[in-house]
This record gives C-alpha cells, sequence and structure tokens, in this order.
C-alpha cells in the first residue's frame, strides 16, 4: 500500500500544471535561440498538457502562444507543412481573438498558397485577417488581389486592386496594385481602352518605379492590338531606356515593324513616284484577264469645262501668248 501511495506521488509530481506554462514557453524559446526545435516543439507540447482544462483568461494567453509557437515550428524549422496546417487551424478555432491569431492566419495563407496552391483557402484566411485591419492591410490586400489573377477571376482582381488604390493612396503598393488592375483589365473582353488608361497612370504617377518599364510594354502591346503600330513602337523604344529584358521589347519591335513592311505598299507616300505617269502607266490591280488595268489620263482644263479632246489638243498647240495670262500677285505683295 505505501509503495502505490509514493508511485501516485511521484506521477502526480511529474504532472504538469497550469504554473508550468510559462517556464514551458521560456524554454521553448531557449531551444529555438539554441537551434534545437525539436526540443522546442516538446516544451510547447507540454505547456499545452498543462493547460488542457483550464479556462482562465490567463491560460487562454499562454495557450496561444504555445499553439502558435508550434505551429510556426512545424512550418518553419522543420518543414512539416502539413501538421504546422492543423495546428494554425486549431490555433484559429481555440483562440480565434488572440494577437497570435492573427499573424497565424497570414502564415496559413501562405502555406495554403505556396504549399497546396489552395488559392480560394488562403483568401479566406487574409479576409479574415483584413477584417482586423491589422498593420499590413495594403499588402495582404494586394496578396488577395493577386490571387484572383491567379484564379483568372480578372474582374474581382481589378475590383481588389481598384480598393487598394482607394483605401490606401500613400502606400507603396499603390503601384503594384495599378499595374496589377491594368493586366487583369486587359484580359477582359471589352476592357483594354480602359486597360490602357490604366497602365498610361501608372507611367505618369509613377516615373520612377521599376514597374514603368514594364507599363510602357503592356500599354504598347495594346496600342499594336488596337492597330496603332506606330504608336507602340514609341512606347517600346522608350521602355527600352530601363527593361530588364531588352530582347523581349526588340522582339515585338521587330515584330511590328516586319508586319509593317509587309503591309506597307512600295512607294506609298512618294509623291514622285505617285504622279509619274509615263514610269507608272498602270495600278497593281488586275483586270478580267489578269493583266493590269491602266490607269485613266487626267483630263484637261478644257475637257473639265465641257470641251472635246480636239480642242484641248488644239489649245495645247497654241502659242502662249493666245492663251489666258495668269493673274499678277496682289497689290503690295511679292511674287511669293
Amino acid at each position: 500500500m505505501t509503495r502505490a501511495i509514493v508511485l501516485l506521488a511521484l506521477l502526480g509530481l511529474s504532472g504538469c500544471k497550469k504554473d508550468d506554462a510559462p517556464a514551458l514557453l521560456e524554454k521553448a524559446r531557449t531551444a529555438l535561440f539554441e537551434q534545437r526545435p525539436q526540443d522546442a516543439l516538446d516544451a510547447y507540447k507540454k505547456a499545452l498538457d498543462a493547460l488542457e482544462r483550464d479556462t482562465s483568461p490567463e491560460a487562454a494567453v499562454y495557450r496561444a502562444r504555445a499553439l502558435r509557437g508550434a505551429s510556426d515550428v512545424y512550418a518553419f524549422q522543420l518543414g512539416d507543412a502539413r501538421r504546422a496546417v492543423e495546428v494554425y487551424r486549431e490555433l484559429i478555432a481555440v483562440c480565434p481573438e488572440a494577437p497570435e491569431t492573427l499573424e497565424g492566419r497570414v502564415h496559413l495563407a501562405e502555406l495554403l498558397r505556396h504549399h497546396f496552391r489552395d488559392l480560394r483557402g488562403a483568401i479566406a484566411e487574409l479576409t479574415a485577417a483584413l477584417a482586423r485591419n491589422p498593420p499590413a492591410s495594403a499588402e495582404l490586400s494586394y496578396q488577395v488581389a493577386s490571387m484572383y489573377f491567379e484564379l483568372q477571376d480578372y474582374e474581382q482582381c481589378q475590383l481588389e486592386a481598384g480598393k487598394l488604390v482607394q483605401k490606401f493612396e500613400t502606400s507603396a503598393f499603390v503601384a503594384d496594385a495599378l499595374f496589377l488592375r491594368a493586366q487583369a483589365l486587359s484580359m477582359m473582353d471589352g476592357r483594354k481602352p480602359e486597360a490602357q488608361r490604366v497602365f498610361a497612370e501608372v507611367i505618369e504617377r509613377f516615373p520612377d518605379s521599376k514597374l514603368k518599364p514594364h507599363a510602357l510594354f503592356e500599354l504598347g502591346r495594346l496600342k499594336a492590338d488596337a492597330g496603332e503600330a506606330e504608336r507602340a513602337i514609341e512606347l517600346w523604344v522608350e521602355a527600352l531606356k530601363a527593361h530588364p529584358t531588352p530582347s523581349v521589347v526588340q522582339d515585338s519591335i521587330a515584330r511590328v515593324r516586319a508586319r509593317l513592311r509587309a503591309t506597307t505598299p512600295d512607294k506609298v507616300g512618294d509623291a514622285v513616284s505617285a504622279f509619274d505617269r509615263d514610269t507608272h502607266p498602270f495600278v497593281g490591280h488586275a483586270g478580267a484577264e489578269g493583266e493590269p488595268v491602266p490607269v485613266p489620263r487626267a483630263k484637261t482644263s478644257v475637257e473639265a469645262a465641257g470641251g472635246t479632246a480636239e480642242e484641248a489638243a488644239r489649245e495645247a498647240t497654241m502659242p502662249a501668248e493666245a492663251g489666258p495670262k495668269p493673274e499678277g500677285p496682289p497689290q503690295g505683295e511679292g511674287s511669293f
């Protein structure tokens, strides 16, 4: 009997109590500092065991810290994304209002997005975090908009990016949000003119941004698609000054210039060639037999007034003195 009592006493002494939680949390922090993540995880688990049946406000604080610490160890030290997701979700369920839960949602969203490609799950976690107005709201809002772009939900993407621009006017993410909104608009039927305006806004509002050459390139692409080849080339030439991959821009310029050469007839714009009827008596259109069609001879002034071709020929052989004399310049003006 005595031996059994001693054994129970020893078991009681070895059990964790609520008062042990702060010491165990400190032990976990020390283990992390010394790069012993497994020991830290063990300490967090013991702290949770000590708090299992405690519903006091103080215990709630320790519980949130232990859950957050354990989930971070799984995520960042041990690389166990699946266990990290499980513990982050337990943190959210058990301690929804704790400060640690806000950051836990952000970390959970990162895991869902990058490890499991659960974009909608990540959007849900960030949206819940944004409801509490965290300091990094602009950045988190941009992440939400960019995930909608990945989902090819371009309408929601441009709406989220637009809200960011309006709500966080002084944020460093405004330029990124504008560029993302323009990209989303450019992917939507009937919204390309609006996309051009937003790309132009990026260029105008952020002339020193690294996004400017990209905005110039995208705006040029839209101009080329709209048939404004010359304007597109101008924008691309401007983009070349700072674009990180100039070869991409140069390829676009070369393609559009080649298209212009292929679709522009020879001698277009050459006034001498256009009116030289002796050397170019035919136009480039084929007749019914496949032969070039002659260009009609221009009428003389006599024919234009209703005279016959014979009368026009006689006028052409008259001496210069017999023809009508040109009027002189108005009085007081020179000859030019």
